[in-house]
């Protein structure tokens, strides 16, 4: 399937870029005010208690407005609150408020208004004498230095509140400078202005991001490859996705309520994972081109290869993310929905739209390179650089390095027992932040008028003569539970409220009684005793803030261990499908839960017992238990998500004939510095978020930065290599009946070989050195790729072995048996290789004792062919034809010396091998060498055409020829004649010269 896309994106690479392009700058531009359609609410679990309660006493009592907005005076010194002049003043701002802002703020509550609470407002009468001095002592300190005025916003719903806020806020700048009223300090508080300084500190965490991260991000990239083209494409697939993103998004947000965090997650990971998915897909493609291979083949293999890894990528970490879809709270749902879709949206982009702009570049890819940074190495050179040679130092000591890094994982994991949960406060705002500090000097001054106080709602049947003496047995059961700022009263003195729950004659009625938490960080023991007492046959609910915060953290941690079984069992299951290994899934979830305990564990150490706090500047305390849950999706998504990469390169390997070793080192050295130039990107995207000042941001950025540090070093370049050397062929077992399960399902990665006839140029060449289609391969400076064809004639279906042809006195030794060995292993080219089975097949593996996989060719070392001897060069000769038949042979025998069969050698004259002239092909059948005279010259072959060039009907059939069965010693040297595998056509028997050679050194590197 990605052969194909790949072939369709090349052909169509004009469409593709301009109808993508179109698409995403058109969601783009309907995305741009994405934040006025996000809600501010969804941080609760709206099946709790306290949120069932908050529900009862909104419908009964009308939305709770008085910690809206607290505007906190201190006049200067030597005045007070009460002074005559100073409360003229005070009532002209809340007048003037009133006037310029009638649709939101109003000193009645109505319908549509929430109601202005002022102790400065003028008394006219002595009836409001009373109720003025009750209001003036609650919202006055006793040395009448400091006071407040409580605001509330219309609205009745988050959002609506937050917005309408934000339209008055800029009223209260300059307040003192504007009413003559020189050394008084004004101070806003309360839930709006704490609201609004996290919404203003996210959208300057997103315009950080793009004018930071991006050149920064650009330059990276520049190092990586060395070009300024190839380093601008990825950062435009990132720009593409973000786009495109913000479009989709607001489209969901027609559909469902979504949180405000969900923007700032998508710049985050959207723009992280476009930019290292568009950094896999140009890696993979200049390595093609360097390998000699056309623009359109190149496209075509990066795609079947980088691109089939990207979208298997995306679907482990979109499923992940879908986990976080089990949740109640909205918070987690729309972060979920909008990472989903700038994660897809990226994996979509980086197999369209950027394959489509190489096919336009094709070799300009490397353009406006800067010279001491443009290098494109082979896979040889790759194999041979620094982190082929860490994998090979890593597989000598596997115990050596496993241990240790083991037992370093295990040390960061400790502090993770110090965790602590909490809610949303202005303790997630910097230290210095002004809404923060007003909000603590207003809780230190006004203990009992705390923002956040705990709710007693308790439902009753007003036409009960005996329900008071309940509501009041309640209320003092309550006031048995120590630490709160002030008693639950059922008076209205007290800080109650009475309402009706539908209609005023039969409905219910409903008092809500209230007080504050001297700790907030007590909460939890005080919400669970306040739920123990006696309800006396009443409902009771137990709201407010505190209680919100703590049921969302109880329902976090309840489903939290059914997302990770999902999480595990759904990435298991999905990299089982791809790779046919039950071993590696297993590995793969033990090394991320390692890399994640780490990470959780220096998160502990950061912000709960503060470690650098003031130098990154926030206030240790609790983590918010949203966000943890959240880390743990993407942290896992992402270590799966590298852990792919690296596989796909080790089972691509396997697939060509290494061995576990072998495939290790490859796959190590081929990933090892595109895994770390991915993980340094995202740590630059992430590290521009670390700067927030928003402490929830610090939480996700810190942990996506140790995370990645961790995985893309210690986890995958020496712990994943030491285990999976220690693992031995293990690591890809599997029972019989899941090979056969996946087998059917045929989800797996797709294995190239090597493409002779898709290339432009190659190193080496095929130079024929003696007569009878003897081949010898030799570099040559040659720009035209040269393949050996083989023709294989009519095969005895009765006979099994095979003669060995013997070898001529000219002929160098080895060269025939090393040169068959090559070609009876070279896989075959096809034009979309097949997907990996796991089952029992004749290719690449066969199933041993216990259902463990072996390799079923022979991957025993054998000596390479020697070459000539230097002489001058000749012309490069064109393919030759070699002739099989199939004759019966006895089974070789382990045996590497090479002899010539007894008799008298041939008398021809022999000459060096760069002067000899080339001898002619010999014809299939004929004399053996027993039969010819020994002195006789050798006959010219016949002038027809070969088997090859004449028509099927004029071929000749040869007749086997008996021959005198040669001496056992050399029944293993000797093996010219050996029988093609069946399963090759015309095409598997074209074979590159230079995928032999390759081959055999990797054999003799081996046997070294």
């Amino acid at each position: 399937m990605f052969g194909s896309i790949g072939s369709f994106v090349y052909r169509m690479r004009y469409t593709v870029i301009a109808v993508l392009i179109a698409l995403m700058g058109g969601l783009g531009l309907y995305g741009m005010d994405l934040p006025k359609h996000l809600s501010q609410s969804g941080w609760f679990d709206p099946n709790s208690e306290s949120v069932k309660g908050s529900v009862v006493a909104d419908t009964a009592l009308g939305r709770d407005h008085k910690s809206d907005v607290i505007l906190l005076v201190s006049p200067p010194d030597g005045t007070l609150v009460d002074d005559e002049s100073f409360n003229t003043s005070m009532q002209k701002i809340v007048d003037d408020l009133v006037a310029q802002h009638p649709n939101v703020v109003s000193r009645e509550v109505d319908e549509g208004h929430a109601g202005l609470i002022s102790p400065f407002d003028k008394i006219n009468n002595s009836a409001d004498q009373a109720a003025a001095d009750i209001k003036r002592e609650r919202m006055w300190t006793a040395d009448r230095k400091h006071g407040f005025v409580s605001i509330g916003v219309a609205g009745n719903d988050d959002t609506t509140i937050l917005n309408n806020y934000k339209e008055i806020e800029p009223f209260f700048d300059g307040l003192a400078e504007r009413y003559d009223l020189p050394g008084t300090q004004f101070e806003l508080a309360g839930l709006q202005p704490i609201a609004g300084a996290m919404s203003a500190g996210m959208d300057a965490d997103i315009k950080r991001a793009e004018i930071i991260a991006l050149p920064v991000v650009a330059i990276m990239l520049l190092f990586v490859f060395g070009g300024v083209v190839a380093a601008v494409l990825p950062v435009f697939i990132g720009g593409l996705t973000i786009a495109g993103s913000l479009g989709i998004t607001k489209l969901i947000a027609q559909a469902t309520e979504l949180n405000i965090f969900a923007q700032s997650v998508i710049t985050l990971i959207g723009l992280g994972i476009a930019i290292d998915y568009g950094l896999f897909m140009v890696s993979r493609f200049r390595e093609e081109i360097a390998e000699g291979y056309t623009v359109k083949a190149a496209v075509r293999r990066s795609v079947m290869t980088a691109g089939q890894t990207i979208v298997f990528s995306a679907t482990i970490i979109v499923a992940a993310l879908a986990c976080l879809l089990m949740f109640p709270q909205a918070f987690l749902k729309s972060v979920a929905y909008g990472a989903i879709a700038s994660v897809g949206l990226a994996a979509i982009l980086s197999v369209t739209v950027l394959p489509a702009i190489l096919a336009i570049l094709g070799r300009r890819i490397d353009a406006l390179s800067v010279p001491f940074l443009k290098r494109t190495k082979t896979r040889e050179e790759v194999e041979a650089g620094f982190w082929g040679k860490l994998a090979t130092w890593v597989m000598k000591h596997p115990l050596k390095t496993a241990i240790p890094t083991v037992l370093l994982l295990l040390a960061l994991i400790i502090p993770f027992g110090n965790i602590a949960f909490g809610g949303l406060s202005e303790k997630l705002l910097p230290p210095d932040n002004s809404n923060r500090v007003a909000q603590e000097h207003f809780d230190k001054l006004f203990p009992t008028e705390r923002t956040e106080e705990l709710k007693l709602i308790v439902v009753y049947d007003p036409n009960n003569e005996e329900v008071g003496g309940s509501l009041q047995a309640i209320a003092d059961d309550a006031n048995k539970i120590p630490g709160f700022t002030k008693k639950f009263s059922t008076e209205a003195a007290g800080g109650a409220q009475e309402g009706v729950l539908g209609d005023d004659e039969t409905g219910q009625g409903v008092l809500q009684m209230s007080a504050g938490l001297v700790n907030r960080d007590t909460a939890a023991e005080s919400i669970k005793e306040l739920r123990a007492i006696d309800h006396r046959g009443l409902q009771v609910y137990v709201a407010g803030t505190p209680a919100l915060t703590q049921d969302s953290i109880d329902s976090l941690m309840a489903l939290l261990p059914y997302m990770a079984i999902l999480l595990v069992s759904v990435t298991g299951l999905l990299m089982f499908l791809a790779f046919g290994s039950i071993i590696l899934p297993i590995k793969a979830a033990l090394m991320t839960a390692l890399g994640l305990g780490s990470t959780l564990g220096i998160l502990t150490w950061i912000f709960i017992d503060g470690n650098g706090s003031s130098i990154a500047n926030f206030t240790p305390g609790p983590l918010f238990a949203a966000i943890l849950v959240l880390i743990i999706a993407i942290i896992y998504g992402l270590s799966t998500d590298y852990e792919i990469f690296l596989l796909s390169r080790m089972v691509e390997a396997r697939h060509n004939g290494a061995s576990t070793t072998e495939a290790i080192r490859t796959g190590t050295a081929h990933t090892g510095g595109i895994i770390t130039a991915a993980a340094a990107i995202l740590v630059v995207v992430t590290g521009a978020f670390g700067l927030s000042d928003i402490v929830m941001m610090k939480y996700i950025a810190y942990g996506m930065i140790a995370a990645l540090v961790l995985d893309a070093t210690v986890i995958r370049m020496l712990l994943v290599p030491s285990v999976m050397k220690l693992l031995g062929d293990d690591c890809w077992w599997s029972p019989r009946w899941m090979q056969r399960l996946q087998q059917k399902i045929g989800l797996g990665e797709t294995i190239l070989t090597d493409e002779p006839d898709e290339k432009e140029h190659t190193r080496y060449a095929v130079a024929a050195v003696s007569s009878g289609g003897v081949v010898a391969a030799a570099e040559a400076p040659t720009t035209t790729m040269k393949s050996i064809s083989v023709d294989r004639a009519p095969s005895d279906d009765t006979s099994e072995a095979r003669s060995p042809r013997s070898r001529t006195a000219d002929e160098p030794a080895g060269v025939e048996s090393t040169l068959d060995e090559l070609i009876d292993d070279a896989p075959k080219a096809p034009v979309e290789p097949a997907r990996k089975s796991s089952g029992p097949d004749t290719g690449s593996w066969r199933l041993g004792a216990g259902g463990v996989r072996q390799a079923s060719r022979d991957l025993r070392p054998k000596p390479p062919a020697p070459r000539p001897a230097n002489g001058p060069e000749s012309a490069p000769q064109p393919p030759v034809t070699v002739t099989k038949t199939q004759t019966p042979r006895p089974q070789p025998q382990a045996q590497t010396q090479v002899r010539r069969p007894a008799g008298p050698p041939p008398q021809q004259p022999v000459q060096p091998p760069q002067q000899r002239p080339q001898a002619p092909s010999r014809p299939p059948s004929g004399p053996t060498p027993a039969q010819r005279p020994a002195q006789a010259p050798r006959p010219a072959p016949p002038q027809r055409p070969t088997p090859q060039q004449a028509p099927p009907e004029q071929r000749p059939t040869p007749a086997p020829t008996p021959r005198p069965a040669p001496p056992v010693e050399d029944q293993t040297a000797t093996r010219a004649a050996r029988e093609l595998r069946p399963d090759r056509g015309d095409e598997g028997n074209q074979i590159s010269v230079q995928e032999l050679l390759r081959r055999s050194r990797a054999r003799q590197s081996d046997q070294d």
